[in-house]
Protein backbone atom coordinates (compact mmCIF):
# COMPACT_ATOMS: atom_id res chain seq x y z
CA UNK A 1 0.00 0.00 0.00
CA UNK A 2 1.01 3.63 -0.74
CA UNK A 3 2.09 5.60 2.05
CA UNK A 4 1.43 9.12 0.57
CA UNK A 5 -1.24 8.06 -1.95
CA UNK A 6 -3.65 7.50 1.50
CA UNK A 7 -2.61 10.74 3.52
CA UNK A 8 -1.73 14.03 2.66
CA UNK A 9 1.40 14.66 4.46
CA UNK A 10 2.68 18.16 5.92
CA UNK A 11 6.37 18.75 4.83
CA UNK A 12 9.00 20.94 6.32
CA UNK A 13 10.46 24.23 4.73
CA UNK A 14 12.71 26.40 6.39
CA UNK A 15 14.50 30.12 6.75
CA UNK A 16 17.91 29.74 6.71
CA UNK A 17 19.05 33.23 7.42
CA UNK A 18 16.12 32.90 10.75
CA UNK A 19 16.97 29.71 11.36
CA UNK A 20 13.14 28.41 11.35
CA UNK A 21 11.71 25.46 9.90
CA UNK A 22 7.65 25.04 9.82
CA UNK A 23 5.42 22.26 7.81
CA UNK A 24 3.04 22.70 5.19
CA UNK A 25 1.40 20.72 2.86
CA UNK A 26 3.11 20.68 -0.40
CA UNK A 27 0.52 22.36 -2.25
CA UNK A 28 2.67 24.12 -4.83
CA UNK A 29 1.76 27.46 -3.04
CA UNK A 30 5.49 30.35 -2.03
CA UNK A 31 5.37 30.00 2.17
CA UNK A 32 6.75 33.23 3.57
CA UNK A 33 8.71 32.94 6.64
CA UNK A 34 6.53 34.54 9.44
CA UNK A 35 9.68 36.66 10.99
CA UNK A 36 11.36 37.86 7.96
CA UNK A 37 8.63 37.24 4.51
CA UNK A 38 10.88 35.67 2.70
CA UNK A 39 10.16 32.49 0.69
CA UNK A 40 10.63 29.32 2.40
CA UNK A 41 12.67 26.62 0.71
CA UNK A 42 11.44 23.13 0.65
CA UNK A 43 13.34 20.83 2.75
CA UNK A 44 11.77 17.42 2.45
CA UNK A 45 9.31 14.65 4.57
CA UNK A 46 12.29 13.58 6.51
CA UNK A 47 14.26 17.01 7.39
CA UNK A 48 15.09 17.28 11.34
CA UNK A 49 16.16 20.85 12.11
CA UNK A 50 19.08 22.13 13.78
CA UNK A 51 18.59 23.59 17.06
CA UNK A 52 18.73 27.67 16.42
CA UNK A 53 22.06 28.29 18.37
CA UNK A 54 23.77 25.44 16.17
CA UNK A 55 25.61 27.70 13.58
CA UNK A 56 27.45 24.55 12.57
CA UNK A 57 24.35 22.29 11.80
CA UNK A 58 22.22 25.62 10.09
CA UNK A 59 25.67 25.74 7.89
CA UNK A 60 25.10 22.14 6.58
CA UNK A 61 21.80 22.69 5.91
CA UNK A 62 22.17 25.76 3.51
CA UNK A 63 24.74 24.04 1.62
CA UNK A 64 22.81 20.62 1.61
CA UNK A 65 19.69 23.10 0.62
CA UNK A 66 21.90 25.06 -1.88
CA UNK A 67 22.99 21.98 -3.97
CA UNK A 68 19.56 21.50 -4.75
CA UNK A 69 19.26 18.41 -2.86
CA UNK A 70 16.42 17.73 -0.04
CA UNK A 71 15.76 15.67 3.16
CA UNK A 72 13.92 12.56 1.71
CA UNK A 73 14.27 8.75 3.31
CA UNK A 74 10.98 7.34 1.33
CA UNK A 75 10.37 6.35 -2.32
CA UNK A 76 8.51 9.08 -3.92
CA UNK A 77 5.04 6.45 -3.39
CA UNK A 78 5.97 6.08 0.08
CA UNK A 79 6.43 2.31 -0.39
CA UNK A 80 9.80 1.92 0.36
CA UNK A 81 12.42 3.50 2.85
CA UNK A 82 16.05 4.12 1.34
CA UNK A 83 17.31 6.65 4.15
CA UNK A 84 19.68 9.19 1.63
CA UNK A 85 23.24 10.65 3.75
CA UNK A 86 22.86 14.74 4.16
CA UNK A 87 25.83 16.08 6.20
CA UNK A 88 24.78 17.33 9.58
CA UNK A 89 27.81 19.37 10.49
CA UNK A 90 30.15 22.30 8.61
CA UNK A 91 33.27 20.06 8.56
CA UNK A 92 31.31 17.15 7.06
CA UNK A 93 30.12 19.57 4.19
CA UNK A 94 33.99 20.60 4.21
CA UNK A 95 34.92 17.19 3.71
CA UNK A 96 32.67 15.95 1.26
CA UNK A 97 33.36 19.25 -0.77
CA UNK A 98 37.22 18.59 -0.64
CA UNK A 99 36.86 14.97 -1.27
CA UNK A 100 34.60 16.29 -4.16
CA UNK A 101 36.59 18.96 -5.62
CA UNK A 102 39.74 16.30 -5.75
CA UNK A 103 37.75 13.26 -7.38
CA UNK A 104 36.24 15.92 -9.61
CA UNK A 105 32.69 15.00 -8.35
CA UNK A 106 29.71 17.61 -8.84
CA UNK A 107 28.60 19.72 -5.38
CA UNK A 108 25.75 17.53 -4.77
CA UNK A 109 26.89 14.38 -5.95
CA UNK A 110 29.47 14.89 -3.17
CA UNK A 111 27.25 16.05 -0.55
CA UNK A 112 25.10 13.25 -0.39
CA UNK A 113 27.77 10.85 -0.12
CA UNK A 114 27.68 8.56 2.85
CA UNK A 115 31.30 8.44 3.53
CA UNK A 116 33.67 11.17 1.67
CA UNK A 117 35.94 8.81 0.63
CA UNK A 118 33.19 6.73 -1.22
CA UNK A 119 31.45 9.39 -4.22
CA UNK A 120 29.88 6.06 -5.72
CA UNK A 121 26.71 6.23 -3.72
Amino acid sequence: MCRYAETTYKVHYVCVPCRRSLKHVRDGAERPCPECRRPMVYAGHDFAAPPRRDGSGWVAVAAVLEAGLRYEGFEPCGCGREPEFRPRTAAQVRARRRVGRREGVLGAEALAARDPHDLTG
